[in-house]
């Protein structure tokens, strides 16, 4: 991570806090559920594939959600969601372990563990089917990626630059997403993916993020080619049910 980087005060608060995290002293094995397989089922059964988030509050949105959050994962997964993204940063985003694993019990699609990942020790707070590595925030992607799998984990590596997603692939991710939203402003812009997931191999599985809200945004993206969205506040503000089936039709 450059610390030259200048972030959103936002951004800050958060790596901050991150850093002081600790994990577990004992190491995890995960037993992950496919996410390729989730998301050819998806396809097969003609649904966009949409990774919806759990995710109670954030630094860019309004709000608190008091719903108890295995309520919405299951309204999310029967709406059509492929997998589920569950945030466990607690500071800034009300996430928790707690809520990941009792949401993991509760469904039967693959779990992304979203959180801000800095140390291998940080890998051994819960089990989960994904887990979330920013490109921009690690410092050494390739050590990091190889513990992650160790202990059973697919890795999502986030990316928002080529050069980003040049680290990534030489990392050895096969799963890469592109955020649209500019980590220095919070402002998102869809043209972001358009540009950036050019440089992404068709090898890698490539998923959309940030800034989908309907339909619209959904076609574009997956004619970008996305292979798979991540949807958060759009799928949150309302009914998750309601909100992810609209997003999951072509």
């Amino acid at each position: 991570m450059d610390a030259s980087e200048e972030f959103a005060p936002e951004i800050q608060s958060i790596l901050e806090t991150a850093r002081e995290r600790g994990g577990s002293a004992e190491r995890l094995s995960a037993e992950a559920r496919s996410f390729e397989a989730a998301l050819e089922r998806a396809e097969g059964d003609g649904r966009v594939p949409i990774i919806a988030e759990v995710k109670p509050t954030s630094p860019t949105t309004d709000g608190e959600s008091s719903e108890d959050p295995v309520a919405i994962a299951e309204r999310m997964v029967a709406g059509g969601a492929a997998a589920l993204s569950v945030l466990t940063e607690p500071e800034h985003f009300g996430g928790s372990p707690d809520s990941l694993r009792a949401i993991r019990d509760a469904v039967d699609v693959p779990v992304l563990r979203k959180d801000f990942i800095l140390r291998e020790e940080q890998l051994d707070t819960v089990e989960a089917d994904l887990i979330l590595l920013i490109a921009r925030f690690v410092d050494d992607l390739e050590g990091l990626l190889a513990a992650a799998r160790k202990r059973g984990f697919q890795v999502f590596v986030e990316t928002h630059t080529e050069a980003e997603v040049e680290a990534a692939v030489a990392a050895g991710a096969d799963i890469i997403g592109v955020n649209n939203r500019d980590l220095a402003n919070l402002e998102v812009d869809l043209a972001t993916f358009e540009r950036v997931g050019e440089s992404v191999p068709e090898s890698a599985t490539l998923i959309a993020e940030s800034g989908i809200t309907d339909s619209n945004d959904a076609a574009r993206m997956r004619a970008a080619g996305a292979d798979a969205l991540l949807v958060g506040s759009a799928i949150m503000d309302g009914d998750p049910e309601a909100n992810t089936r609209r997003l999951t039709q072509q």
